[in-house]
């Protein structure tokens, strides 16, 4: 799958991007604690939910996805962390 930036270039999705990002805003959040194995499983979960749809990917797509996903799973504050670090 590749994803299209912001900027308009195509790249290859990289899910240690995803895992790093999700990470980062779950340290904001101590009591919704995740281990780097609960991030790449959400990013894998991101990575089918997103293969299913097309070959190239928005990354507002991926984000939102992403977002979707960490709120399904019980971890609202880290969604919001999640969303206003990746604005």
């Amino acid at each position: 799958m590749k994803i299209t930036k912001k900027n308009g270039t195509v790249s290859v999705f990289d899910d240690e991007k995803i895992i790093s990002s999700i990470l980062r805003a779950n340290a904001e959040v101590p009591e919704e604690a995740l281990s780097q194995a609960e991030a790449a499983a959400i990013a894998d979960e991101v990575f089918a939910r997103l293969t299913d749809e097309s070959e190239i990917i928005a990354t507002a797509d991926v984000r939102a996805c992403v977002e979707t996903v960490l709120r399904e799973r019980g971890l609202a504050e880290t969604a919001r962390h999640y969303m206003e670090y990746r604005k």
